[in-house]
C-alpha cells in the first residue's frame, strides 16, 4: 500500500528539512511500481531532517548551517555494512506450512521463498555481508541458501559472504539450548563482529523475522544513509498502520524529527489507544491520517556496531528481545530514530494473507511483482525447461517454469514449479507451489496400475480457495471447494487442514481419488 503525502505540504516545510534529492526517473504511467524509491525519499525528506539533531527548523534553511550539513554528510559504503537475518521462531501463525520447513523457506510467487526478499533487498543494496542465524526446521532452508547465494553457480558476491548461522549452545551456557528472542540470537553471534575485518563495521542492519511476514522491497542503502546522515545510534523502518492490525506489530511515537519517544510490542485495549499518532504530521493527507493512526515497526533495524554490543553486553545483558525489551529501553537513553518507508508493504503473518497477497501477484497491475529489472528478486537457479500447455485455458494466472499442464482450467492462482495439472482439471482461487522433482512416465503410469496416486493433480479434479503444499498427490474426480464453509479444521491424517476458510493440502499429501472436501 502506498499512503499519498498531505496536500497542503508547503514548500517552507519541505526547505526546513533535508537537502533535495536528485530527481529520479518516473515509473510509466500505465503500471504501478512496486516501491517508489523516489516516493521513500521524499517521505522521509518531509518528516525527518537530515540536519544534525537540536537545530531548530526555522534555522535549517541557513546557507551556512546546509553547506557545514553537506560538508559533514558521509557516505554508506556497503563494505562498512553487515546485515543479520534471523530466520525467526517456528512460524505457529503459517502452520501448517512451516510444520516442515522454517518460515524464510516458504515458498512464494510460485517459485520463490520467503528469504529471498530480503535476500534480495540486501543485494539491490549492495550489502554482501549477510549472516542468516537459523533455529527450527532449518535444512530445505540452508539447503536452499548454499545452493544460491555462493560464489558459484548460484548469485555470487564479489568480496563480500552469505554464512548460515545455526543456534548453538556453548561452554558456559548451561540450559540455554536455543535462542532465547531476537536480542538473544545475536548477542550469541556478536564475536562475529570483533574478528579483525569487522572491526570498522560501524552499521550494522539486522533484518529481523518480521521482515518475513510481509512482501516489499526496501533499498537498505536509503535507510543506512538515513541513519548516518540522523546522527542515531538505532534507526528503525516503520510503515503507518490502520487499527484493525496495529496490535499485531511493534507500534512507536515519534516526534516530528523522527525520534522515538515510545516503543510498544504489539499492545492491546488502552495501552493500544495511547500509542496512536497524529500521522498527518507526517506527510499523510488527512483521508489516511484518519484510518491509518499508527507507526508500526517493519522489522528492520539499523545499530551503530559499537552501540549494538554495549547494549547487548553492557546495558541489557538480560534481554531477549528487540521489539519487547531492547527498543523500548534504548529509546530512553539513545537516538533512536523512525523511518517511515512509504512504498508498497503488505503483511503475509498468516495463511489469509499469505494467500491473498500471493494471488494478488496474478492482478493486472500488482502491487508487488518479482520481475521488476531495477531491483529484481534473486532466487535458485533450477534450470528447468519452459511450461507445456496443451489445450488448456488460462486466465490471470502465474505459471511457473518446468509446469505440464494437460486440457485443463485455471483461473486466478499461481502455480509453482514441476506442477502437473491432468485433463479436465479445474483450479481457481489457488496457490499450488509445485513438486521437487520429477517423476518419469513409466513411474506414473506403474502408479496408476496399482491404484496409487502420482504427484500433481489427477483427471476432472475441481479445487477452488486452496494452497496445495509441495509434492502433494491428488487423485481423480477428487473436488477441494469446502463447500459446507468450514473455517478453522484439522485432518492431518486425511492431508489437509482448513485455516480461515482456506484448505490447505499438506506437503506430500495423499488425497484418494474421489475426495471431496
Amino acid at each position: 500500500m502506498a499512503y499519498p503525502a498531505a496536500p497542503h505540504t508547503s514548500a517552507a516545510f519541505l526547505a526546513s528539512f533535508a537537502t533535495p534529492l536528485p530527481a529520479r526517473r518516473a515509473s510509466p504511467p500505465t503500471r504501478r511500481r512496486a516501491v517508489s524509491v523516489a516516493a521513500i525519499a521524499t517521505t522521509t525528506t518531509c518528516v525527518f531532517a537530515d540536519a544534525p539533531r537540536g537545530i531548530k527548523e526555522e534555522q535549517a534553511d541557513s546557507g551556512a548551517q546546509a553547506a557545514a550539513a553537506a560538508a559533514a554528510r558521509r557516505d554508506v559504503s556497503p563494505d562498512t555494512v553487515a546485515s543479520i537475518i534471523l530466520g525467526g521462531g517456528a512460524g505457529t501463525r503459517l502452520f501448517p506450512l512451516t510444520r516442515t520447513r522454517a518460515k524464510p523457506a516458504v515458498p512464494v510467487g510460485g517459485c520463490y521463498r520467503l528469504i529471498d526478499i530480503p535476500m534480495s533487498n540486501c543485494i539491490n543494496s549492495k550489502i554482501n555481508k549477510i549472516y542468516v542465524l537459523t533455529q527450527f526446521n532449518s535444512q530445505s532452508l540452508n539447503r536452499h541458501i548454499a545452493r544460491t547465494y555462493n560464489f558459484g553457480e548460484g548469485v555470487g558476491f564479489s568480496g563480500g559472504s552469505v554464512e548460515v548461522l545455526a543456534a548453538t549452545q556453548t561452554a558456559g551456557e548451561s540450559g540455554k539450548k536455543w535462542f532465547q528472542g531476537t536480542a538473544d540470537a545475536v548477542r550469541q553471534f556478536l564475536w562475529l563482529f570483533e574478528v579483525s575485518y569487522l572491526l570498522q563495521v560501524d552499521v550494522v542492519i539486522s533484518s529481523f523475522s518480521l521482515i518475513f511476514h510481509c512482501l516489499t522491497k526496501v533499498y537498505y542503502n536509503i535507510v543506512l544513509q538515513k541513519h548516518v546522515d540522523s546522527g542515531a545510534d538505532i534507526s528503525v523502518a516503520c510503515v503507518p498502520m490502520d487499527e484493525s492490525r496495529a496490535s499485531d506489530f511493534g507500534l512507536m511515537k515519534a516526534d516530528r524529527n523522527g525520534h522515538i519517544t515510545d516503543f510498544l510490542e504489539k499492545p492491546k485495549g488502552a495501552d493500544l489507544e495511547s500509542m496512536q499518532v497524529d500521522m498527518g504530521l507526517f506527510g499523510l493527507s488527512p483521508e489516511f491520517a484518519s484510518t491509518y493512526k499508527y507507526m508500526a515497526s517493519m522489522g528492520i533495524y539499523v545499530f551503530k556496531a559499537d552501540v549494538l554490543r554495549k547494549l547487548l553486553r553492557g546495558h541489557y545483558p538480560t534481554a531477549n528481545d528487540f521489539g519487547l525489551e531492547v527498543i523500548p529501553m534504548a529509546a530512553k537513553d539513545y537516538d533512536v530514530q523512525a523511518y517511515l518507508f512509504d512504498g508498497y508493504w503488505e503483511d503475509i503473518g498468516t495463511i489469509k494473507s499469505f494467500f491473498e497477497a500471493n494471488l494478488a501477484l496474478t492482478d493486472q497491475s500488482p502491487n508487488f511483482y518479482f520481475y521488476d529489472p531495477v531491483k529484481p528478486i534473486f532466487t535458485s537457479p533450477r534450470f528447468l525447461p519452459p511450461t507445456k500447455v496443451e489445450n488448456c485455458k488460462v486466465l490471470n494466472s502465474i505459471v511457473s517454469h518446468g509446469c505440464f499442464l494437460t486440457e485443463c482450467s485455471v483461473e486466478h492462482s499461481v502455480i509453482g514449479i514441476r506442477s502437473r495439472l491432468e485433463p479436465g482439471v479445474q483450479l481457481k482461487d489457488t496457490m499450488m507451489m509445485g513438486a521437487d522433482y520429477y517423476q518419469t512416465e513409466a513411474e506414473r503410469l506403474s502408479e496408476l496400475s496399482v491404484g496409487k496416486v502420482p504427484v500433481g493433480v489427477g483427471e476432472n479434479t475441481k479445487i477452488r480457495n486452496c494452497i496445495i503444499d509441495k509434492n502433494a498427490r491428488i487423485g481423480k474426480n477428487v473436488v477441494i471447494m469446502n463447500s459446507e464453509n468450514v473455517q478453522e479444521a484439522d485432518r492431518p491424517a486425511e492431508g489437509y487442514y482448513i485455516r480461515s476458510g482456506i484448505t490447505v493440502v499438506l506437503k506430500n499429501a495423499v488425497i484418494l481419488n474421489g475426495t471431496k472436501i
